[in-house]
């Protein structure tokens, strides 16, 4: 607490710097993170991940607390995200060709801060980051 008092300078240009830079990427058109910055935003940003990639894929391992919704079928099921339209979505599949369709889709459909997981599923175990096996929400 005391470093903080002293030194608060320079924890309000830590604190704004990392706020800018959550914001600019968020602000891009057609916005992809790395692994990496996808845990930020899931941590500092409470975002939402929805997993566009088919049932069996999905249950075959799935990044923690992701809702799936097969990209197949994610214009009819919107509705289903209409709560998260102000939040951030985090959008993944196998390798992000999928999920980049998607973010096109959810982004003409009013959602404003729509971000693809750059490399999918794959990227993120190649960061050695943990997945899910047990299915939260069915395709």
């Amino acid at each position: 607490m005391e470093f903080i008092t002293q030194n608060i300078l320079l924890v309000a240009l830590v604190v704004a710097s990392g706020a800018a830079l959550i914001t600019s990427l968020l602000r891009r058109s057609g916005a992809s993170v790395s692994a990496v910055d996808a845990t930020l935003l899931i941590n500092r940003e409470d975002a939402v991940v929805l997993d566009v990639r088919e049932p069996a894929e999905f249950a075959g391992g799935h990044l923690p607390n992701a809702r799936n919704i097969p990209q197949g079928k994610l214009a009819e099921r919107l509705g289903e995200l209409e709560q998260f339209k102000e939040r951030t979505l985090l959008v993944v599949c196998a390798s992000g060709i999928r999920s980049a369709k998607a973010c096109d889709l959810l982004r003409k459909s009013g959602f404003a801060k729509v971000v693809n997981l750059d490399g999918g599923v794959s990227t993120w175990q190649q960061a050695n980051l943990p997945l899910a096996k047990q299915n939260k929400q069915k395709g």
